[in-house]
């Protein structure tokens, strides 16, 4: 059964990136995605157009493989129930009007029910044609449609018990933001904290981080990716954030990102978690000495104690005594293999338990890669249909075709947004 609206009380716990998942909120592509015309392509931040129909059956496999393992929430039906609440519902149209300047449309967005606002928050509000002003206007949306929401992963981040809402890096993408943040704040059946005090629109400039950027390695290791998405300025706000938050020892690992090609928008592009000792990295990046940095900043008693640079990734998180096997995306061939499987999400796994993963079949050569690692490769549509089954104790991954998701420029884990994972040795409130 297709589990939308959320009717059960849930904490926010999330304390390492491949805890057993108990909640996880996804937003099924919809008109937003289909609106899209090469003429906007770029300003919608997509490497290409997709297949609307194919896009959303993809995602449809998705979302039900999810449901096999976890509770699963549509930010949609969250959105609509917290609409229904008058005051909610003023802050939030009056938030998207001032960060956005379309006061005009305030009277007309109020007038609307909790579904048909939720809807044209998302789907976006077109021109009316009442002006000569707007009948010449060649842009079709007074209110710009959110093409990007169903990478549900950047407009914010669960930390231990605490929601982190995210400051986007284009102003395209805010609404998903302000939209996640009010649900995290406002939603009756949502308890949490908010780990940075500050309000998504206090943005300053070249201050933004997002979602895909930020991996809890454990509950007192965050790794943050620097690059287009994510700037220093961005990571520094966190950082002062955990310096207020615990007096306790607390590491970011910093991993610089190439700016080129968009594909490295996030770390999660580059390097994700598989299990308590497996990770899948592109090599060119991720390994040891490579041309991009990698940074250890070590916070105790409410103080930054020591900036300094590390060898890598895998290197730094070692001598914080998490040893981990890397895998490589593309495999041990050779480098135009693993740069063509990485352009099309090959690092970007999701796990649903320690090394129980979900990611896109295409990538042939990560794919048979992890094979040779021990992980049983399941079809996605095999699954569902009962041709096979997951073992219960062993690693798994279920592999979902992705050939027009991964055209939007993302993967399993940028379409999910967990907000509650079992505990495994992690000290509950150690951030929190």
């Amino acid at each position: 059964m297709r589990k939308t609206a959320l009717t059960e009380y849930q904490n926010i716990s999330v304390f390492s990136e491949i805890d057993k998942l108990e909640a996880v909120i996804v937003h099924s592509p919809g008109p937003e995605v289909a609106n899209v015309t090469p003429l906007i392509a770029q300003k919608a931040l997509y490497s290409d157009i997709l297949n609307y129909k194919i896009a959303s059956e993809q995602h449809d496999t998705f979302r039900k493989v999810l449901e096999k393992y976890t509770r699963v929430y549509q930010v949609k039906e969250l959105l609509i129930d917290i609409l229904k609440e008058d005051q909610t519902k003023y802050k939030l149209i009056y938030k998207v009007c001032e960060n956005e300047d379309v006061f005009h449309l305030k009277d007309y967005l109020l007038s609307l029910n909790a579904t048909e606002l939720a809807t044209q928050l998302i789907e976006g509000v077109e021109i009316k044609r009442d002006s000569l002003t707007n009948y010449l206007s060649k842009e079709r949306y007074a209110l710009a449609p959110l093409h990007n929401f169903f990478y549900t992963r950047d407009a914010s981040v669960s930390i231990g018990n605490t929601i982190l809402p995210c400051h986007m890096a284009n102003n395209i993408r805010e609404r998903e933001a302000l939209i996640m943040s009010a649900i995290f704040r406002f939603h009756p059946q949502i308890e949490t904290e908010f780990f940075s005090a500050n309000s998504v629109l206090e943005k300053k400039e070249g201050l933004f981080y997002e979602g895909g950027d930020i991996l809890v390695a454990r509950h007192d290791i965050l790794l943050i990716g620097l690059g287009s998405r994510t700037s220093s300025t961005g990571i520094d706000s966190i950082v002062e954030r955990i310096k207020q938050r615990t007096q306790k020892p607390f590491h970011v690992l910093v991993q610089e990102l190439p700016e080129k090609p968009e594909s490295f928008i996030h770390l999660d592009m580059a390097f994700t978690f598989l299990d308590r000792d497996q990770c899948m990295t592109f090599e060119p990046v991720i390994r040891e000495s490579s041309r991009y940095g990698t940074y250890h900043i070590h916070i105790e008693n409410g103080i930054v104690k020591r900036i300094h640079e590390v060898g890598g990734l895998i290197s730094g998180l070692r001598a914080l005594g998490m040893d981990l096997e890397p895998l490589k995306c593309g495999g041990d061939n050779d480098e135009s293999i693993q740069e063509r499987e990485q352009w099309h999400s090959g690092t970007n796994f999701f796990a649903v338990g320690p090394g129980k993963l979900l990611g896109y079949g295409r990538n042939q050569y990560t794919i048979e890669t992890m094979n040779k690692h021990g992980y049983e490769i399941i079809a996605g549509r095999d699954l569902l249909s009962g041709k096979q089954e997951a073992p219960a104790n062993g690693k798994f991954v279920i592999t979902i075709e992705g050939s027009e998701l991964a055209r939007g420029g993302g993967g399993a884990r940028c379409m999910t947004m967990p907000i509650k994972r079992s505990l495994f040795e992690t000290e509950k409130n150690y951030i929190a």
